[in-house]
């Protein structure tokens, strides 16, 4: 995974804040620079005249966490215009506890409840989601009944998803946190966009991000 690229990334936008006063913004964004062209494009679900986008991210991230604010605003702004998937990269391996966690929330439809619950807890309370038992008696601490988290954790749909999560990885050639493709074929990451993006710091970053991804979505709308 990329984690490791990207904190040193990030040391970097630390170390130049106070020397780069202003970035530029990518009005423009070409493949092979801002954002890649999959060489195989991915199926979506969306229909009709929306875009699908899919964030690819890890609970313990510390960049998703950081993004993840500006991002909610993000697809807010979108409104209709997307459908928004996100998936859980499995750094953890195969049966990654948080990975695991993320579709059993969204099997229970309690993502939109639950999902910056997530993050505070790994971020703020320092809380490890390392095992099955930890992620379990959190959940059960925080609303939702044990019995029915189980259930659900353990049910054939779920781990059957959670089975088949590294090979859907690695068709969209993903490599690390946060990324985001749009319409199952243009693919962009702060860690991509800031090859050519001089931002100061790390918001100035993800707003370039952001920006990357609307020209994206406004480009493949065209071909709906």
């Amino acid at each position: 995974m990329r984690s490791l690229r990207f904190a040193l990334l990030a040391a970097s936008l630390v170390a130049t804040a106070v020397s780069t006063p202003a970035f530029a913004s990518p009005t423009d964004p070409k493949s092979g620079v801002e954002y890649v062209t999959l060489a195989q494009p991915q199926p979506v679900q969306a229909t009709g005249k929306k875009v699908e986008v899919i964030e690819f991210f890890m609970y313990h991230c510390p960049h998703c966490n950081a993004l993840e604010p500006q991002f909610e605003q993000w697809v807010k702004k979108q409104g209709d215009n997307i459908v928004l998937k996100r998936i859980h990269l499995t750094a953890g391996g195969p049966t990654d506890p948080e990975a695991h966690l993320y579709l059993t929330l969204e099997a229970l439809g309690k993502v939109d409840e639950m999902h910056a619950k997530v993050f505070k807890a790994i971020h703020q309370d320092r809380i490890r989601m390392k095992d099955d038992a930890t992620v379990i008696d959190w959940v059960s601490k925080n609303g939702i009944d044990r019995a029915t988290f189980t259930s659900a954790w353990n049910s054939f749909g779920v781990m059957t998803k959670l089975r088949r999560l590294p090979a859907l990885i690695d068709a969209y050639k993903v490599d690390g946190a946060p990324t985001v493709v749009i319409d199952g074929k243009y693919m962009t990451s702060p860690a991509t966009v800031y090859n050519t993006v001089k931002a100061g710091n790390e918001n100035q970053l993800f707003t370039a991000t952001l920006q990357v991804m609307d020209a994206l979505v406004a480009k493949a709308a065209k071909t709906k």
